[in-house]
């Protein structure tokens, strides 16, 4: 069974991709299909952001190393349904129009950290595999630690885009939070070794 789990949760992690499909074939996308297209993946990120920090808590809870395995895949996944996201909003509300896009960058402070996250990704999603591991040896955990900074953009973009649905961001930033001290937690628990 062990050997078929990374199969399980990589299928599993396609759920976003299922659900939209199903949505655009079967018309039921809403009144404003561009918005649901970009909020879907949007929040899907969020999600997997998430799943990806709670990798290590646990860990902990369970002490149990199975779920570190799952942590690369979900992070991956993490920039993929964030790249998703992002294109979908370039390409279906700007239509590749660079520049009223570039300017809302510039002028709009919840695309800005929106865009800021997804960038603070790329390094992350470079370095992901077992070589780049060995070659960064413990500069690589330096990088991977923007996964925190990602996390608090990610959730001030959700919150400075609803203007007035706060319930779904306060969700998100209460479950970040949570994992962000249980992570603060971990580290004292470790250093006091």
């Amino acid at each position: 069974m062990r050997s078929y789990s990374k199969i399980i949760v990589f299928f599993l992690s396609l759920w976003p991709i299922y659900l939209i499909t199903y949505q655009i074939v079967f018309n039921q996308l809403g009144p404003e299909p561009v918005d649901r297209i970009i909020n879907h993946f949007g929040e899907w990120t969020l999600i997997f952001i998430l799943l990806t920090l709670s990798m290590t808590p646990l860990k902990k809870i369970t002490k149990s190393i199975e779920w570190i395995k799952f942590r690369r895949m979900l992070g991956l996944f993490t920039f993929f349904y964030a790249s998703v996201h992002m294109l979908s909003y370039v390409g279906l509300d700007y239509r590749f129009d660079f520049e009223p896009l570039i300017n809302d960058v510039l002028k709009k402070k919840f695309i800005f950290i929106g865009f800021s996250a997804w960038l603070l990704l790329i390094p992350l999603a470079v370095t992901s595999s077992e070589k780049m591991v060995r070659l960064l040896k413990k500069n690589w955990k330096k990088i991977h630690r923007l996964i925190y900074i990602i996390g608090i953009f990610g959730v001030l973009h959700y919150i400075w885009l609803s203007k007035t649905i706060f319930f779904k961001p306060l969700i998100f930033l209460i479950l970040l939070i949570i994992l962000l001290l249980f992570r603060i937690k971990i580290t004292k628990s470790v250093s006091k070794i």
